[in-house]
Order: structure tokens, then C-alpha cells, then sequence
């Protein structure tokens, strides 16, 4: 049963003449001085979300967008200061994409975060999907083999920093510590300092195919899935289950995942759907050309597929898939217990902020969901 709830903020700013029909995507550019905006709106829902009872807010590290959709560049920084300002909501790292940091470096930082905070920072990785960005990094994303494999080797890294008293590391991108003379003798092995003060460390990473399954399950990590159609939903449930038990995790479908969806609360289902279009479709502009369409047609073939749709989705295609729920209380409730039902293990839901939504409209959603949807989940 759900017993906790996030949101997602990927860190845009206030966007301008949003909607299918608006400002295309790669003609936004916007002064340096709006893309601070993000940081005071994420400060801003977090004090929200504080008050209102939510379990966490995730975001997301992103760089160079001068669009300003993803506007965020250091997660466990942020996490720090955004603590600072509410009292018991934990933040999220959704994700630190690895490709572009030194292993070390991040698990330093965020050892230095979860003893500051008590732990309230959770920790997210992810390989990326930016090309703009990782490989501006210096890092492999064109090649998926080659971010597959430098991203595992810096995985099985930032976990010997998380978990062994001391540790040595010698693969193929990095050698932790280098056989050098140090104080009058050979360096054999390091400790990372600080070491985290929750052990073992609790680690999300995206769920974006069969083989990030496989290696979310491999390294005992918990799983992420947002904005997906209902039955590539359940083929995720249900692969995640599988892939677990082969690595000797027996879990009840739904367990060790956070599901997300998008939503908007109104009077009725047509007002809800009229005031979200602009934001959702703003959203899919920008997020539709990456491959974030996990929808299925009729015969269970995800979209993009052969012989599958590969257009860009309308809202009434996500409210038809289960991917976003719109409507009155009542019907956002409906919805998810839909979900929920089918998924015993399931305890974590997750609000995702269409980035084409103001600050304003987003708190007075997130009040509105706390009022007269949490209340039949948390008081049952």
C-alpha cells in the first residue's frame, strides 16, 4: 500500500508562451540572471512540501540548458541548503549522473551530506542522456555500451567508498589509489573520508530499460519509474520483480520502487485537462525527442516502436494510459488506487511537476492533493 509521497522538480524556471503551439523548445534562451529562479522554487515547494507532510522532493542534475527547462547542476549542494530551510522533508537525488563526476569526489560529498542532515539526502545515480552533456564531461553517452561500462565501473567505485573501511580499485577508467610513494612507503589502499553515517546507503537509480533492471537488481539498488503507460508499467512491476529474485531479492511486485505519474486536481476531469495542456505539452517538446514516450499501443508495442506511434503524445493520450491523472479528488484517488492495487509491494508515489507549470499553480495543487487525496492513503 502507498504510504508516502514524493514530487519531482527537474529544475525549470517560470516558462513564457509555453504549449504545443508556443515557443519551440530549442528557440528558448533566457539571461543568466533567470536560471537562479530554480533554486528559490525549489526552495519554495520544499517549504510547501515540508508543511504539508510529503516524504521527499527529487530533482535533477542537468547542465548547459540555456532552454531552461533543467536548470540544477549540483544535487547533493542544493539537498544541503534546501535542508537548511524545512525541518524533517528528505531530498532526493534524482539523479547524480555519474558519467560526469570523479566517483570519489561524489561520494565524499555526499557522506559529508547524510552526516549533516541526519539523512535526510537520498542518493540517485544515473548514466544520462544528454549528449551535450556527458560528453562534454569527457564521458562516453552516444556509445550506450561504452556509458554502460564506464558508468558500472564507477558504480562498483563509489560503493567501495560507501561501504570498505579502506579499498584499492584498479579497472579499466580509474585506479584508486595509484601505486605511488606516500610518507616513506607504497600506497596500497585509501579510505574514503567521510564515510556515510547510514549504512548501507539507500540508492535510486531511473528504470530506462531492461539491462538498467538488471543492474539496479545486481547492485541492490531501488528503482525509480515515472510518467509510464499502464501496461509498460506493469511489464516494469514485473520484470523488476523477476530480475531481483534472480540476484536472490524475493520481493512483492512493487516493492523497492517509487511510481510516478503526473496529475492535476479541479472541479471536474475536462477543466483539470483544459488548465494542464499547455504545461504537459510544453513537457513533451522538450522531453519527447529523447525517448521519453513509455507508452504502448493497442498490441502492447511501445511507442516508437515498429509499426507503433512515434507522434508526440496529447495530454488525453497520458490520461488514457494511466501516465497522468486528471480530474476531481475523487477521480485522482481512483486513479491510483487503479495502480496501486495491482502492485501489493508498492508504498512510494511520486508527484511529477509539469515543467510548463508556474510555482503558484503547482503549491496550490500540492495543497489541494494533501487536503483531499493524501488523507485516503495515509488514514486507512
Amino acid at each position: 500500500m502507498i504510504k508516502r509521497f514524493h514530487s519531482l522538480y527537474v529544475g525549470h524556471i517560470e516558462l513564457d508562451n509555453i504549449g504545443k503551439d508556443g515557443t519551440p523548445a530549442n528557440d528558448r534562451r533566457y539571461p543568466r540572471e533567470r536560471f537562479g529562479e530554480a533554486f528559490f522554487m525549489a526552495r519554495r515547494i520544499a517549504k510547501v512540501m515540508d508543511e504539508l507532510g510529503f516524504h521527499a522532493l527529487w530533482t535533477a542534475e542537468h547542465h548547459f540548458q540555456h532552454e531552461g527547462y533543467e536548470c540544477l547542476p549540483n544535487l547533493v549542494q542544493l539537498s544541503l541548503w534546501l535542508a537548511t530551510q524545512t525541518t524533517r522533508l528528505k531530498f532526493g537525488c534524482g539523479f547524480n549522473i555519474l558519467p560526469m563526476w570523479h566517483p570519489v569526489r561524489l561520494a565524499e560529498d555526499y557522506a559529508m551530506a547524510d552526516i549533516v542532515t541526519d539523512g535526510r539526502v537520498i542518493m540517485g545515480v544515473g548514466r544520462g542522456y544528454h549528449a551535450r552533456e556527458v560528453e562534454s564531461f569527457g564521458a562516453p553517452m552516444l556509445d550506450r555500451d561504452a556509458n554502460r561500462e564506464y558508468f558500472e565501473e564507477q558504480l562498483q567505485l563509489l560503493l567501495k567508498c560507501f561501504n570498505e573501511e579502506s579499498f584499492h580499485h584498479e579497472g579499466k577508467h580509474f585506479t584508486v589509489p595509484p601505486a605511488v610513494p606516500y610518507r616513506g612507503y607504497e600506497l596500497k589502499e585509501v579510505t574514503a573520508v567521510p564515510r556515510p553515517k547510514h549504512l548501507p546507503v539507500e540508492m535510486y537509480m531511473p528504470v530506462a530499460s531492461g539491462s538498467s533492471i538488471d543492474m539496479i537488481a545486481k547492485y541492490g539498488m531501488k528503482a525509480m519509474v515515472a510518467l509510464n503507460g499502464e501496461k509498460i508499467l506493469d511489464d516494469v512491476m514485473k520484470a523488476w520483480q523477476e530480475t531481483c529474485a534472480r540476484y536472490g531479492r524475493h520481493l512483492q511486485l512493487g516493492q523497492d520502487m517509487i511510481w510516478g505519474a503526473g496529475l492535476y486536481i479541479a472541479d471536474s476531469q475536462e477543466e483539470a485537462m483544459r488548465k494542464l495542456e499547455p504545461a504537459h505539452d510544453e513537457r513533451y517538446k522538450w522531453f519527447g525527442p529523447f525517448g521519453f514516450v513509455r507508452y504502448a499501443d493497442e498490441q502492447g508495442r511501445m511507442w516508437g516502436s515498429h509499426g507503433a506511434p512515434s507522434r508526440t503524445p496529447s495530454l488525453r493520450d497520458g490520461v488514457a494510459q494511466k501516465a497522468w491523472f486528471c480530474g476531481t479528488p475523487g477521480q485522482v484517488i481512483d486513479g491510483i488506487k487503479s495502480i496501486e492495487a495491482k502492485y501489493p509491494g508498492l508504498e512510494d508515489f511520486m508527484i511529477h511537476w509539469a515543467e510548463g507549470l508556474s510555482a503558484d499553480e503547482f503549491e496550490a495543487q500540492l495543497r489541494w492533493f494533501a487536503r483531499d487525496v493524501m488523507p485516503a492513503f495515509t488514514e486507512r
